[in-house]
This record gives structure tokens, sequence and C-alpha cells, in this order.
């Protein structure tokens, strides 16, 4: 029994000073804090054009009446 509970810390040792899958969490963070980033831009850009063409249209819906 202790042989085995040895085995099974020594392998979480080994896979705890491992450090090939970290680069891949940390680009696939950047990433979805740009992702995040992005959308929260595009969200307030299209607010803006969204208040821009209103007052376009209501503007010309004045002039043409």
């Amino acid at each position: 029994m202790n042989t085995t509970l040895l085995k099974l810390y020594r392998k979480g040792q080994d896979l705890a000073g491992r450090e090939e899958g970290q680069q891949l969490v940390e680009y696939a963070l950047i990433a979805a804090l740009l992702a995040f980033g992005g959308i929260a831009g595009v969200k307030s850009i299209a607010s803006a054009l969204n208040n821009a063409f209103n007052g376009i249209s209501s503007n010309l819906g004045n002039y043409i009446s």
C-alpha cells in the first residue's frame, strides 16, 4: 500500500514540475482577454453608430417633410 502511494506521489510531483503546457494556457488566456476586449469595444462602437444613424435619419426626415 505504501509503495503504491509513494508511486502516485512521485508521479504527481513529476507532473507538477512540468512546464510543457504552460505556454499554451497563457496564450489561451491572452486570446480570451483580447476577444473579451474586442467584443466590449465593438458593442460601444455599435451603440455610437446606432445613435449617429438615428440622428441622421431624424434630420433627413425633418428636411423631407
